[in-house]
C-alpha cells in the first residue's frame, strides 16, 4: 500500500471509520431509548456509518477488502471484550469515581450484546458481501443503489434477530413476545435508514470519484468488479 496515493488514502479513511464505529456502538449498545414507536438500542445510531463504508469499500475495494475489515474489526471487538471483562474483576478504589457497581451496570450488560454482535457482526457482513456482488453480477455498473441497499437489508435481518436474542433473550432481559416485537420494529428502522442513505452513497461516490479522479476511479471498479466475480464484465 502506498500511503501517498490518494486510493490508498480514501481505504485508511473508509477503514478507520468502519471500525471505529463498529466498535463505539458495541460499547453504547447497552443503553435503549424509544423513537415513537421504536426501541432501539443506542449502537443504532452509529451502524448506518459502517452500511455506508461497506458499501464504499465493496465497490472500491472488492469483496477482499470488507472481509479483511471485518476480520480485523471483529478481533479489535474481542480483545475489547476482554479488557473490560478483565475490568469487571478489579476492585475499584475507595475514591474511584467510578465504583465497582457503576461499571458492571454501563459495561456488564453489554457483555452478551458484544458476544452476539460479533457473531452477527460477521455474518451479516459475509452476506452482505455476497449479496452485493450477486447484485452487481445481474446488474453491472449501473443501479449503485440497487446493490448497496439490496445488500444491506438483507444482511440487517441476519444482524438484527441474532443480536437481540443473544444480547436480551439469553440473559433473561426479554421475554420471546417483547423480542419479536423490538427485533421487528428495529430492521424496519434499519430498513428506513438504509432508505434515507441512497442519497449519501451516491455523494460519497462523487466525492470519492473527485479526489482520486474520474478514470481513476472507473479503472478501479472495474478492476475489483472483475476480481470479485472472477471474469472480465463488460459494463
Amino acid at each position: 500500500m502506498d500511503i501517498n496515493s490518494r486510493k490508498d488514502k480514501v481505504f485508511i479513511i473508509l477503514a478507520g471509520f468502519f471500525i471505529t464505529n463498529a466498535i463505539v456502538a458495541e460499547l453504547i449498545a447497552g443503553k435503549l431509548f424509544s423513537l415513537g414507536p421504536f426501541v432501539l438500542s443506542l449502537g443504532i445510531i452509529l451502524w448506518p456509518v459502517v452500511f455506508l463504508t461497506t458499501d464504499l469499500i465493496n465497490e472500491y475495494y472488492g469483496r477482499k477488502g470488507v472481509i479483511t475489515l471485518s476480520f480485523i474489526t471483529v478481533g479489535l471487538i474481542s480483545y475489547m471484550f476482554v479488557i473490560i471483562t478483565i475490568g469487571i474483576y478489579i476492585d475499584a478504589t475507595s475514591f474511584s469515581p467510578v465504583s465497582n457497581d457503576n461499571y458492571k451496570a454501563v459495561f456488564g450488560p453489554s457483555q452478551y450484546i458484544i458476544i452476539g454482535s460479533i457473531l452477527a457482526f460477521l455474518a451479516s457482513q459475509l452476506l452482505d458481501v455476497f449479496v452485493f456482488w450477486l447484485i452487481r453480477d445481474k446488474t453491472g455498473s449501473k443501479m449503485i443503489w440497487f446493490r448497496a441497499t439490496g445488500s444491506t437489508i438483507v444482511s440487517q435481518l441476519i444482524d438484527t434477530f441474532i443480536v437481540l436474542y443473544i444480547g436480551f433473550v439469553l440473559p433473561g432481559e426479554w421475554t420471546m413476545s417483547v423480542f419479536w416485537k423490538n427485533a421487528s420494529l428495529a430492521y424496519i428502522f434499519k430498513l428506513m435508514v438504509a432508505v434515507g442513505l441512497i442519497p449519501l452513497i451516491y455523494l460519497f461516490h462523487n466525492l470519492i470519484e473527485k479526489y482520486i479522479g474520474v478514470q481513476t476511479s472507473q479503472i478501479q471498479i472495474q478492476k475489483v468488479a472483475e476480481e470479485a466475480l472472477g471474469r472480465k464484465t463488460e459494463d
